[in-house]
């Protein structure tokens, strides 16, 4: 039966000290997690700061508190347990993965939910350290993750950045378009398109074609109104559709 003192054990002094340590490598990863993610950012990717930043946090939480099982439970011996927890921490995380799977939207080139994949997968992170009885680390894990996903697209608003968009151009039967001229193009308006994210497709002799441009830096690439307003006045394209690539 729990009694005052084994819960005062959960807040003890070295079971508080590794928590702050939990806690510094927490802060660490969420820093280099964000270098890495602005540089996928910077390029246009799916793949943003807050996602990049979400999972090399959780990562850091799960493997730093496998170095200190002497202080998990606060610390005391629990009797008669009948499983290893890290078999259940493994079993959780794996599970909480093919969940946050279903969240990844993916229509054309074009990819959502990767942060909601990754806020899922650091859940589960912090229900596994309450489970343990990190409480503190939890905490601190739960206001981490908030503050990234709440501010760091702000932060990102000041940092050089280039906009990426997904493009679809259907084109009229018989029409049959230039790779080099459509780089021209896309040029002259600000942007270049991305190696390697050329799509084609051809329906009832029409072609239809998919692509990523990404604009030179913050101040150029032409407004989506802008292209549109452009894209339908060309009488060889029959339809369209322009959207910002999201995360």
């Amino acid at each position: 039966m729990p009694t005052w003192e084994s819960l005062a054990a959960f807040w003890s002094g070295p079971v508080i000290a590794t928590n702050l340590i939990v806690f510094f490598s927490l802060f660490g990863a969420l820093l280099l997690g964000l270098l890495v993610g602005y540089e996928r950012s910077y390029r246009g990717r799916a793949a943003g700061m807050r996602t990049y930043g979400l999972v090399c946090m959780a990562s850091a939480a799960l493997t730093v508190i496998a170095g200190y099982p002497g202080y998990w439970y606060g610390g005391q011996v629990v009797a008669g347990l009948g499983a290893d927890p890290t078999r259940i921490i493994q079993g959780i995380v794996t599970g909480i993965g093919f969940l946050g799977a279903g969240v990844i939207m993916k229509e054309g080139l074009n990819i959502s939910g990767l942060t909601t994949a990754a806020s899922i997968w650091v859940a589960s992170v912090i229900g596994v350290l309450v489970g343990i009885g990190f409480f503190l680390s939890a905490m601190l894990l739960a206001l981490m993750s908030a503050v990234c996903m709440i501010w760091v697209p702000k932060v990102t608003h000041w940092l050089p950045s280039r906009q990426a968009i997904v493009i679809v151009l259907r084109f009229k039967a018989g029409f049959e378009p230039d790779e080099a001229r459509l780089r021209q193009a896309a040029f002259a308006r600000g942007y270049e398109i991305a190696n390697g994210s050329i799509s084609i497709s051809v329906q009832n002799g029409k072609a239809e074609w998919h692509f990523v441009a990404v604009a030179f830096d913050k101040l150029s690439g032409a407004p989506l109104s802008e292209l549109a307003r452009e894209l339908s006045t060309m009488e060889d394209v029959e339809s369209f559709n322009l959207s910002h690539a999201r995360n």
